[in-house]
């Protein structure tokens, strides 16, 4: 950890791991319990990705065509930054010291920054291809780049990652179908509302019918295949850090299932997992991964 020792570095770090904590107490929970380098790691990702998530959920007073302009400045930055392997941009110079250092390739970030663009210029997505392509960007990459953070033993863990971010998206949206009609926004495939007879007026004025239950069903149930996906991934990852991602599947999936409690009634207000119930699931997690398992290999 020797890019600690400059103070200047040591504080954009410390920036970053308070982000984490202010943000996502789950996150930051499971994030302290990696190894020391790892977890420094982590809190500068997390940052970064909560910035530019942020240049959407708090745009300020600032116009459409300003907020691209902004995400452009930053996917300039980010190229000339691992060019040269620095910066002195706040959020970036943690971040680009650790992409350096793992080998996280640059097309993940500039991904990432494609799929703040599209959550500017889209508040419809007619075709599930289109709405995988937004997933993709704002949350498969999430999981490739946490993977080269991680460490894997074979390349297989990336494409199970790209499969858990792309369910944890699919969560967010069925999770906050309500609040996101609110602000015009219906992240959900339009041909598919249409299959199931359904019209955009049945989201805005709350209907909750047969053919929304059924409709609610089929997203769950193709939320729940990715998480199964997923799975098999996670034990390819470095053994002392599997118990955070199985930990943060486990809590995600949660979601689904008190959606499914609901009867998939979306209009209900927003579902979670209460506080206590992570703290149980993080430790199941770390006992399974950390004693249990390592064991289990001895008599193996």
């Amino acid at each position: 950890m020797n890019y600690l020792k400059d103070k200047s570095v040591k504080s954009t770090f410390n920036f970053a791991k308070s982000q984490t904590a202010h943000y996502s107490k789950s996150f930051f929970l499971s994030s302290a319990m990696l190894p020391k380098e790892k977890r420094w790691d982590t809190y500068a990702l997390y940052s970064f990705c909560r910035y530019a998530d942020n240049i959407v959920d708090n745009p300020r007073n600032r116009s459409v065509i300003e907020l691209i302009d902004e995400v452009d400045y930053l996917a300039k930055e980010i190229k000339i930054a691992y060019q040269r392997g620095e910066s002195e941009h706040p959020i970036l110079k943690p971040f680009i010291i650790v992409a350096k250092k793992r080998g996280i390739p640059m097309q993940y970030p500039l991904e990432l920054l494609e799929g703040v663009k599209m959550d500017l210029q889209k508040n419809r997505y007619e075709t599930f291809d289109e709405l995988y392509l937004f997933a993709y960007r704002v949350a498969g990459v999430v999981g490739l780049m946490m993977s080269y953070i991680l460490g894997f033993s074979t390349t297989d863990a990336l494409k199970e990652a790209e499969k858990l971010g792309i369910a944890m998206q699919l969560t967010n949206i069925l999770r906050d179908i309500q609040e996101d009609k609110n602000m015009d926004r219906i992240y959900l495939p339009m041909d598919e509302v249409q299959r199931f007879n359904l019209t955009e007026d049945d989201f805005f004025q709350e209907k909750m019918s047969h053919n929304m239950q059924r409709f609610m069903h089929f997203q769950v149930k193709r939320a729940h295949k990715y998480y199964q996906e997923a799975e098999k991934g996670i034990k390819h990852l470095t053994p002392n850090t599997q118990f955070a991602i199985y930990s943060a599947s486990r809590i995600y999936h949660g979601i689904l299932l008190k959606i499914e409690a609901r009867n998939f009634n979306p209009f209900l207000g927003r579902v979670f997992v209460k506080q206590s119930k992570k703290f149980g699931i993080l430790a199941r997690e770390i006992l399974k991964t950390r004693l249990i398992r390592p064991a289990m290999a001895i008599f193996l």
